[in-house]
């Protein structure tokens, strides 16, 4: 589907009948959306523009000059935005082409900024003078959005070390750890990215003078949401420190019980031996109370070196 965002008067309207094109020129429109577009309608957009639009496979490419790049004034550039999928997050790439002051975006699926800057373009056109600036809102309501994932993952690492606290520690809660620290250091190679195109942004010739204002403060917004990542990452290693600690001490207790146990029997089990030996020489086999005597003193040895481990407080 392609939607896009042209001038009617003193309002912003938008379409999707291609057949619209004709009738517009290039400082009428402001922005054209691709999702999930057909052959023919990429076609379409490519000979209205007069420039070659990016596949898929470039848009996924991870090499710096194939995230930004500027040729014959027209500009060049691809991210990733997450999506939430289940415990984790997924990346979609969506190229973004600015030629002739219009915006054209691409990308294969619905995205919740996109959506939200077209309803602020509709409902204030006046603050998205050109493409070029409808590129730094999308850039700026990502980056929004990154830093609510940030905040998340930090509520969820805080119930995470109340539950470690207050009850058992289970396998599903070193996997559950494992999980926030695979979706922390996934939202923070997205924002690295982000501050990647920031700054290719910040040093090109082609973006208007006003926008570079905007890109500095959104920079170091981005700063600050890697330093709360990378604090963020350091929580979780602490815990799963702590987790593994607490795995070992319980394995302790384990062991330390099969050990006093195996303690506290060895005296009775060498008694038991001794009399088990049937030597014809020896005093008690044939005495009436042998039998008996032997269970006490079984009895004694245990006992006793039970009394001997709890006054060690080895118990």
């Amino acid at each position: 589907m392609v939607l896009f965002y042209y001038k009617s008067g003193s309002k912003i309207l938008q379409s999707s009948d291609l057949k619209l094109l004709n009738d517009l020129g290039f400082e009428d429109i402001v922005w054209i959306d691709l999702n999930d577009p057909l052959g023919k309608e990429k076609r379409a957009i490519e000979a209205f523009l007069n420039t070659e639009l990016q596949t898929r496979a470039q848009a996924e490419e991870i090499e710096s000059s194939s995230r930004y790049s500027e040729a014959d004034d027209v500009v060049y550039g691809n991210t990733n935005f997450l999506l939430s999928q289940g415990d984790g997050y997924v990346e979609e790439p969506v190229s973004f082409t600015v030629c002739e002051g219009i915006l054209i975006t691409a990308r294969n699926t619905d995205l919740r900024t996109l959506s939200e800057v077209g309803r602020k373009l509709l409902a204030s056109h006046n603050a998205y003078i050109t493409g070029y600036h409808l590129l730094i809102s999308i850039l700026e309501n990502r980056i929004d959005l990154d830093a609510d994932m940030i905040e998340g993952i930090a509520k969820e690492i805080t119930q995470l070390t109340r539950k470690i606290v207050t009850g058992p520690v289970e396998k599903s809660t070193l996997v559950y750890l494992t999980q926030l620290q695979e979706n922390i250091m996934t939202v923070r190679e997205n924002i690295i990215d982000k501050q990647r195109t920031l700054s290719s942004i910040l040093k090109s010739n082609l973006f208007p003078a006003d926008i570079q204002a905007k890109v500095t403060v959104m920079i170091n917004d981005v700063n600050s949401l890697l330093k709360h990542a990378d604090f963020g990452f350091e929580r979780l290693e602490y815990l799963q420190d702590t987790v593994l600690g607490l795995i070992n001490v319980e394995q302790n207790k384990i062991i330390k019980i099969f050990t006093v146990t195996s303690v506290i029997f060895m005296p009775p089990t060498l008694i038991a031996s001794i009399y088990g030996m049937n030597f014809e020489g020896m005093p008690e086999l044939n005495w009436k109370y042998g039998y008996l005597y032997s269970l006490i003193l079984i009895l004694l040895s245990a006992a006793g070196t039970l009394y001997i481990f709890k006054r060690k407080k080895l118990l």
